[in-house]
């Protein structure tokens, strides 16, 4: 063994690479915000403004309570509606999509139609609706259906490619068909996610509802809008109460659901 004395190596090396990149980040950061138009004064004005509008919506006024069920029960519907029908849609379209099952020629253009879909916002694509097919919540559930299909379909796809193909083998060792195959050997190892995206695709769609409604697609959000253009302040703070509270039961009973299905 040496007794040559080594020099002491430092622990962490230095990454000059990344520290260069960080500082380009930031000064992209500082620039953004500038062409923007970002400043402390604004900032401080917006405060105030923030503190008087949040001092006329106290408190809260629950006196169109009618109003208020209405708004979110079409909500509601317009959450469970747009899932069933997202869901029912994402699982051919999840199987073509899957590069393990199907051929490139099937895969590529599926996954393009899944981009598609994934591209736009809901409330982009509620605006097009309305424009399509009027106000209402048909554009609201249309445009949550598009929604779906390019959340589930993407992540049941990717389930499909993660599975194991040794039980797809052995069930097509027996002679069965490509249905049998689907139905025997892949949906028992997917069902337990497909599940779980389901059920939060369906609390993504209850949120999401609350936003189409905003730009003409029914359901609580056109509630809400109304009373911010009415200036009713105390109105608006009972909607959005009540909003939360649905989102907080919604995510007990998605969570409950995961656990029982799974």
């Amino acid at each position: 063994m040496s007794n040559t004395p080594h020099a002491a190596r430092r622990p962490f090396e230095s990454n000059w690479a990344a520290r260069i990149g960080w500082l380009l980040l930031a000064a992209y950061v500082v620039y953004a915000g500038s062409r923007l138009g970002f400043t402390w004064e604004r900032f401080v004005v917006g405060l105030d403004h923030g503190g008087r509008l949040l001092s006329r919506m106290f408190p809260p006024t629950f006196e169109r309570w009618q109003l208020l069920v209405d708004g979110i029960v079409e909500s509601l519907q317009i959450a469970v509606i747009a899932t069933f029908f997202g869901v029912i849609l994402s699982l051919p379209i999840g199987f073509l999509a899957a590069r393990n099952l199907m051929p490139p020629w099937v895969t590529w253009p599926t996954r393009l139609f899944i981009a598609l879909c994934r591209s736009f916002h809901p409330i982009i694509v509620a605006i097009l609706f309305v424009k399509a097919i009027g106000f209402g919540a048909l554009a609201g559930v249309m445009a949550l259906i598009v929604g779906s299909i390019g959340f589930i379909s993407k992540l049941f796809a990717e389930a499909i490619e993660e599975i194991s193909l040794k039980q797809v083998e052995a069930v097509r060792a027996t002679g069965a068909g490509f249905l049998g195959i689907l139905i025997m050997g892949v949906q028992p190892q997917v069902l337990p996610r497909f599940i779980g995206f389901s059920t939060y695709q369906l609390d993504s769609n209850l949120r999401n509802s609350t936003m189409v409604g905003i730009v003409g697609g029914g359901g609580i959000g056109a509630t809400l809008f109304t009373a911010y253009q009415r200036f009713d302040y105390d109105f608006v703070l009972a909607i959005l109460i009540v909003i939360v509270a649905i989102i907080m039961l919604a995510e007990i009973v998605s969570g409950w659901a995961r656990k029982v299905f799974q």
